[in-house]
């Protein structure tokens, strides 16, 4: 019975063991794809990355807190520009961790994943809380100068670019300004023109009455002579009849 107990011993601990080596073995081969990545420095190779990822990820399976497994799996997201995710990993090794020093690696490497997302603020609050872990860490201060040197760059280009826009704004307002008073000038001019032509138009006014009385007055004196002139056609005729 004793052996049967210890039979049953050995056989759990070789499944553990041999369970264990599956696991590193994914590691080790992700680790394989990764190492090959790295040893390109012109170009980003992410196939190979996207392959230690899978790699990773089969380890973790079987594993899912191992701190280092998903250190390894956070970089291999991180070098395809998966950003995103790589804050998420790195931020989760920062949770599980109780050892300083690893706590703020992650808080490092999850600064420069925010800072390459261009969320400048998270980044530099997460370099804040890896020099918290670690003070000494000089790469860690380094990253948060610069983090905080390109915000303040980005803040001054973006006052520079209101003070533009307002100064377009005071220039449209002062052109229309211009404007209101070309076309107030013109109004005065125009009103200048009206005033002008009145006194002319009553004066035609006045012309065309003198005109039309004058008309008046000839046709008058033309009906009188045509009066005059039938009067004596008449008196001619009444003459010649009475003869």
């Amino acid at each position: 019975m004793k052996q049967l107990s210890l039979m049953i011993i050995f056989l759990f601990a070789l499944a553990i063991l041999t369970h264990a080596q599956n696991e590193r073995k994914f590691v080790r081969q992700g680790n394989k794809y990764y190492g090959a990545a790295l040893k390109d420095t012109t170009k980003i190779d992410s196939t190979l990355f996207n392959k230690a990822e899978i790699e990773y990820r089969k380890a973790l399976d079987k594993k899912p807190t191992d701190p280092k497994w998903n250190f390894n799996l956070s970089n291999s997201l991180y070098k395809q520009m998966k950003f995103e995710e790589s804050a998420e990993k790195f931020k989760e090794i920062s949770e599980l961790t109780t050892d300083k020093v690893e706590k703020s690696h992650a808080l490092h490497n999850m600064g420069n994943s925010l800072l390459m997302n261009n969320k400048l603020d998270e980044s530099i609050e997460a370099y804040k809380q890896a020099l918290r872990n670690n003070p000494k860490d000089l790469e860690t201060k380094y990253n948060l100068l610069y983090a905080m040197n390109l915000k303040k760059k980005q803040e001054e280009e973006q006052k520079k670019q209101d003070k533009d826009k307002d100064k377009n704004k005071d220039q449209d307002k002062d052109k229309d300004k211009d404007q209101n008073k070309d076309q107030d000038k013109k109004d005065q001019d125009q009103q200048k023109q009206d005033q002008q032509q009145q006194p002319q138009n009553k004066i035609s006014k006045q012309n065309a009455e003198q005109m039309l009385q004058a008309l008046e007055n000839s046709e008058k004196k033309t009906q009188e002579k045509v009066k005059k002139v039938q009067a004596l056609r008449a008196k001619s005729k009444q003459v010649e009849k009475d003869w």
